[in-house]
Formats: structure tokens, C-alpha cells, sequence
């Protein structure tokens, strides 16, 4: 790790120690879309040494405008598989899964999650998102949670908090209901905007949503990952 040229720049800020660290972190991405594909990628590229991407849609022509790998040449394909292919071209070293199927409850046993350091939430379905939820909690497995990033437009207001001190979000209000309503009382990292949706999307079937906000938000949950790691938790 330490003499791959890939990650020169990087080891200069981390040191040769950081790195190694990170080399040997593994971290689970459930989600590849507009949030989740751009935080796999941040974690190839600063030397995140195993990664499981796991996403059950295909690539769609309405992807392509926030998500790292929709382009016209992958629609069709699996999400997870085309964000595999994409990563190994940027570092054929890290040792990436992609498991093309939907996280749910009867199959969670799947993914390895006990085993893994970390786990990115960039689900969109609510259900799915509060049984992934408390499924890492409970496995000890530290996570960092993406909520609503549809209709917003400004990036800068882009925060992270306690799930229990999120707010203006409408996904992070509802996440906090159904958590109580199980009697969750853990409690993890959420990345959340601040910004009042531009737009009321009760009467949509699709949210619209744009790159500089999803984006964002998934270089933001893999720099937390990045900095835990590295024993910055001051966040």
C-alpha cells in the first residue's frame, strides 16, 4: 500500500500509518445512487482497503445526472456491478463486492455486516432504511446515515449531527418516528440538510434531485468514515 503511486498525495496527508489503516478498513455502501455511488467512490480513492456496494436497481437515463456510475453506456445494468467495475479501474488493489439485490431483513444475514468497520446508509425506502438501521446498531457496527437530499439546491447547508438532533429534514423526522416507535434508543451520525425542500413532493411519484447536493452529502459520509478512522471524531 505504502509504495502504490495511486495514493502518494494521499500518504503525505495520512502518513504512512494512516494509510495502512485505512487499507485494512472495510466498509459496507448500501445504496448506490446519487448519494451512495459518489461515497463508494470517495472511499476508493482514499485508499479504503474493502468495500461491499449493495443496490438492487439498474441504471436508468434519469440516473445520469447525479449518479457516478449512470452514464449512456451502463444503462441497463446493475448499479452495484457498473459502480464495481468503475472503482476497480481506479484502484485494481481494493477488494470490492457488489451484491446486486435489495437489503432487507431476510437477507441481511448476507452482507456480513458484524464483520465489516463501518456502514454507509444512502437508502431511500423508509422501511428498509430503519431495519438497516437498527441491524448495524445492533451489531456494534458504527454507521453513518444519509437522509433526504431531494429538492435542495444548496450544498453549504449540508450537516451532521446526532439522528436525534436533525431537523428541518422531512426523511429525518420520519426516521426518528419509526425509530421511536421500535424503541430504538441507540443512536448514530446522520447526514441531513437544513434547507427546506424547494418544492412539496407529497403529490410526486420521483423526487428530483441534483449532483452538487447528493454529491456532496456522499463525499461528506466518506470523509466521516475517512476521519473516524483516522481518530478525527469531531463531528
Amino acid at each position: 500500500m505504502k509504495d502504490n503511486p495511486i495514493f502518494e498525495r494521499l500518504s503525505l496527508l495520512t502518513g504512512i500509518e494512516g494509510l495502512e489503516k485505512l487499507s485494512r478498513t472495510t466498509v459496507l455502501v448500501f445504496g448506490a445512487g446519487g448519494v451512495g455511488s459518489w461515497a463508494a467512490e470517495a472511499l476508493v480513492r482514499s485508499g479504503i482497503g474493502k468495500i461491499g456496494i449493495i443496490d438492487n436497481d439498474t441504471v436508468c437515463a434519469s440516473n445520469i445526472n447525479r449518479q457516478i456510475e449512470a452514464t449512456t453506456l451502463t444503462i441497463g445494468q446493475p448499479k452495484a456491478s457498473a459502480l464495481k467495475k468503475r472503482l476497480l479501474e481506479i484502484n485494481p488493489e481494493c477488494v470490492i463486492t457488489a451484491h446486486d439485490k435489495l437489503f432487507c431483513m431476510e437477507n441481511a444475514h448476507s452482507f456480513d455486516i458484524k464483520n465489516a468497520d463501518y456502514a454507509i446508509d444512502a437508502i431511500d425506502t423508509l422501511k428498509h432504511k430503519i431495519d438497516l438501521i437498527e441491524t448495524v446498531c445492533n451489531s456494534n457496527v458504527k454507521l453513518f446515515s444519509s437522509m433526504g437530499m431531494a429538492f435542495k439546491l444548496d450544498p453549504s447547508q449540508i450537516k451532521t449531527s446526532s439522528i436525534w438532533k436533525t431537523d428541518v429534514c422531512p426523511l429525518a423526522r420520519l426516521v426518528r418516528y419509526e425509530l421511536r416507535k421500535r424503541n430504538f434508543s441507540g443512536d448514530f451520525t446522520a447526514v441531513y440538510s437544513s434547507e427546506k425542500p424547494i418544492r412539496d413532493n407529497s403529490q410526486l411519484k420521483v423526487n428530483g434531485s441534483i449532483v452538487t447536493v447528493t454529491a456532496s452529502a456522499g463525499l461528506l459520509l466518506a470523509s466521516l468514515v475517512v476521519r473516524d478512522k483516522l481518530g478525527d471524531r469531531n463531528f
